[in-house]
């Protein structure tokens, strides 16, 4: 549904017994490694969109890439969550060449969580608003790679990334989403390389739901024909083409598995802009 409070849902669970939540209460002594390891650093970068103040996360790499340009990942969370929870799934960590963002959503809808708009001009396009004055921004401050661009999200985060693949295909590489859907009304046309999480016990974002997102994928990127096994629950749709689909199906439920960042992360550094 897409008007699950993602945080909540996390909380009621109790603790992830098998690290398979992106937060639900980190001791004070997980923070405080988190802290010195550097990962809680951060610079904090805000725009000024439809008189709404919007804000990010902002994780520069430590140390200047080779070539001098940096990838660029967008990441945005789920309803009802929020940036300082959501950068502990720690995509900046899987990938320290990256220039990484994780974006504040807006209170909204009938339920007035955080969350991100799934449609072209719901909520004004408040959200497609701000990834464009983001990117002006970051690309006037950083040294940012125009072929190695992407976008990434969980849940209703997922959603709003299967919008940017719809309405901004040129600008990103590729997409990554962990427990999203596509609303009806979006509909990408431009084949880009998708890897999708889902979990088949997933009772938020019905997984059939989700089946047919990864369907869609495969039927605009041209790649029904041969498939590949490249891991336990995972398939690559169309290997060695510049479109591919990889799905990634664990037997959870509304979860953002444990190993998921360092996936996305090894996806984008393989998926260049090629088209």
């Amino acid at each position: 549904m897409d008007g699950t409070d993602d945080k909540l849902m996390r909380s009621r669970t109790g603790p992830a017994k098998a690290g398979h939540y992106v937060r639900i209460a980190i001791p004070i002594a997980a923070w405080l490694v988190l802290m010195w390891a550097g990962v809680a650093s951060a610079e904090t970068m805000a725009w000024n969109i439809q008189g709404e103040r919007r804000e990010a996360l902002v994780f520069a790499p430590s140390t200047p890439p080779a070539g001098g340009r940096s990838p660029l990942v967008l990441a945005f969370h789920g309803r009802g969550d929020e940036v300082h929870s959501f950068q502990l799934v720690l995509l900046q960590r899987a990938w320290p060449d990256a220039l990484v963002v994780y974006f504040q959503g807006l209170e909204g809808g009938a339920n007035g969580l955080t969350g991100w708009q799934v449609e072209c001009g719901q909520d004004h396009d408040r959200d497609l608003k701000l990834v464009d004055a983001a990117l002006a921004t970051l690309r006037e401050k950083y040294r940012v790679d125009e072929d190695r661009i992407y976008a990434t999200g969980y849940s209703n985060g997922a959603m709003f990334t299967y919008l940017l693949w719809a309405e901004r295909p040129r600008v990103f590489a590729a997409f990554a989403t962990v427990a999203g859907r596509l609303r009806p009304s979006v509909q990408p046309a431009q084949p880009r390389p998708l890897l999708h999480v889902a979990g088949e016990r997933d009772m938020q974002v019905a997984f059939a739901d989700q089946k047919e997102a990864m369907a869609t994928a495969v039927r605009v990127n041209g790649v029904r024909g041969a498939t590949a096994p490249c891991g336990d629950g995972c398939t690559l749709y169309g290997g060695g083409t510049p479109a591919p689909v990889m799905t990634w199906i664990h037997p959870g439920g509304h979860v953002y598995p444990r190993s998921a960042s360092e996936r996305i992360a090894a996806f984008f550094r393989g998926h260049p802009r090629r088209m």
